[in-house]
């Protein structure tokens, strides 16, 4: 069946925070994988749930900052992950497998936003459709063993409002067609993060596997690394409410936890809700666009992805 693209009024709203959510939530005996865990809303959503009894297991590219980061952590442990190289996904996922044979949540949270110029990954797919989208198709393929066996898990990935700024061009997807705009390629990897959600949980909910896809708000993190200080400001300057870290994790651990989502996926959520669908044309720095909720749109891009990655789901 599926999920009303429409907010259900969960009780929470934009501040909350991942605590809050957690609160009164016990994971003790849950395993949890979270991509880019060592920094900005991915480490709040680890601390968070690390904290009510998960065993959480971190992949992200900076060993020495996960290390700073996550030693004083239980229950927590780090492999290196990067997901532009595809020999890199593998190895992760088969350590990860060797270790755990169920996955109860999965978090596609680590991504790039606005690179400076065009680049590629490994594959040869512009850099940030590449590790947002395909570098997380590969990984989650590969740990869909682990997810069925849980009986009932939940994957959850972060997009953005950013989604808004293009849709699909799996015609040109490194813009060898049309000149090269970061903002642009970063929106088409954030379109592909929902429309993966969307027939992910098509596939996975006979499986007892639900999907969503998340905008976490405004947040200033480690992800604007490639954004200039004055860049920053001026965007900091245009946003009405700006989020902490632990406000920013809310949307993702209310994804994961919220027993209102039993049955539901394969929807957009934001400001811990479900978000409201809006016109392609709509300028509003909320809600979802219909060409990231297309099913059509979904299927083409799975069909696409699993072409480029060689991952076929049985």
């Amino acid at each position: 069946m599926k999920t009303v693209q429409q907010p259900i009024h969960s009780g929470f709203h934009a501040s909350s925070t991942a605590e809050e959510i957690a609160a009164g939530h016990d994971l003790t005996g849950k395993v949890v994988l979270v991509t880019g865990g060592n920094s900005g809303i991915g480490y709040e959503t680890v601390i968070t749930l690390a904290a009510i009894g998960a065993t959480v297991v971190v992949g992200a590219r900076d060993a020495g900052k996960a290390a700073n980061r996550l030693a004083h952590l239980k229950n927590v442990s780090f492999l290196p992950l990067d997901l532009a190289d595809p020999a890199s996904v593998d190895s992760f996922a088969a350590h990860f497998l060797a270790e755990h044979n169920q996955l109860h949540l999965l978090f596609n949270n680590a991504g790039l936003f606005r690179v400076p110029q065009l680049m590629k990954d490994q594959r040869g797919y512009e850099l940030q459709f590449g590790v947002n989208h395909l570098g997380h198709f590969q990984l989650t393929g590969r740990l869909w063993p682990a997810l069925k066996n849980a009986g009932s898990a939940r994957v959850i990935s972060l997009s953005s409002i950013g989604h808004r700024h293009m849709g699909l061009r799996l015609d040109d997807p490194n813009f060898e067609k049309q000149p090269f705009d970061t903002m642009k390629a970063y929106g088409q990897s954030k379109t592909a993060n929902v429309l993966f959600a969307v027939e992910l949980d098509r596939i996975g909910q006979e499986h007892g596997v639900r999907a969503f896809a998340v905008h976490p708000g405004a947040i200033m993190t480690d992800i604007f690394r490639h954004v200039t200080p004055e860049e920053q400001q001026v965007w900091a300057s245009r946003v009405d409410n700006l989020k902490t870290p632990q406000q920013g994790a809310a949307t993702s651990v209310w994804c994961a936890l919220s027993s209102q989502l039993n049955g539901m996926g394969g929807v957009y959520c934001e400001d811990c809700d479900i978000a409201v669908p809006v016109p392609d044309d709509d300028p509003a720095f909320y809600g979802i666009r219909n060409h990231a909720l297309d099913p059509l749109n979904a299927a083409t891009l799975w069909k696409f992805s699993e072409e480029v990655t060689g991952i076929r789901w049985p």
